[in-house]
């Protein structure tokens, strides 16, 4: 069987190696619980899921604003009268948020053959806390700060292929169909759907090839040898 021609692999942070989901609901449930509000869970994934597209779809702005944003849309779509002065609370909870538990054993696994990659919708610095969470040293980023855009918009994927050399030398890994699976088929670039909540996907365009988690991308990678 002929080796895989990509020299990188990048991938997503946030749904893709990190638990984001988690750390949102979190966030949220411990700032509201401080001003007496109890939430619920399921709502708050679900509200932030609508409105903080919609925020990045607006005139480009730092995440830590985005967060902030979305944070108090959230919070008034639930019924919780947030101050805006503590919309921070978001961005200062995510260097904290968890790394999945297959991430780490996954990219050590990765780093011995492939150079890899982030493109991210975040500020260099909550990416950076992220990074030094997850415990791999990575071989280069993108970040919505560097390109001031945010995905699906298609300036992170890109600079990933003026950084990688192309489409052949490029295979990206992402958990959102929206955000980076779709803009990359488009684009030509090779991508694997971490399906991570079992979702069905689109009919047409789809990517190279679907997995579960990250361990199963690297039993995947190690099979084409």
């Amino acid at each position: 069987m002929t080796a895989p021609p990509w020299e990188t692999v990048s991938f997503d942070c946030y749904g893709t190696l990190v638990d984001w989901e988690t750390g949102i609901r979190d966030a949220f449930l411990r700032a509201a619980a401080a001003d007496g509000v109890e939430l619920d869970d399921g709502s708050i994934i679900a509200a932030y899921h609508e409105i903080e597209p919609q925020v990045q779809s607006e005139e480009y702005r730092p995440y830590r604003e985005v967060l902030a944003a979305t944070a108090l849309g959230v919070a008034r779509r639930l019924g919780w009268p947030l101050e805006p002065e503590r919309a921070g609370f978001l961005a200062e909870s995510l260097p904290d948020w968890p790394v999945f538990p297959d991430t780490r054993p996954a990219l050590e696994r990765l780093k011995s053959r492939f150079a890899i990659a982030i493109l991210s919708n975040v500020d260099d610095d909550l990416l950076r806390g992220s990074i030094s969470r997850i415990g791999v040293d990575f071989d280069w980023t993108i970040t919505a700060e560097r390109v001031r855009s945010y995905k699906p918009a298609p300036a992170h994927l890109r600079a990933a292929l003026a950084r990688a050399g192309g489409a052949a030398r490029l295979l990206h890994a992402a958990q959102s169909y929206f955000h980076d699976i779709g803009p990359a088929v488009e684009l030509g670039i090779p991508a694997v759907w971490v399906n991570r909540k079992a979702e069905g996907a689109p009919q047409q365009g789809g990517p190279l090839h679907t997995v579960a988690d990250l361990t199963e991308l690297v039993d995947w990678l190690e099979k084409l040898d």
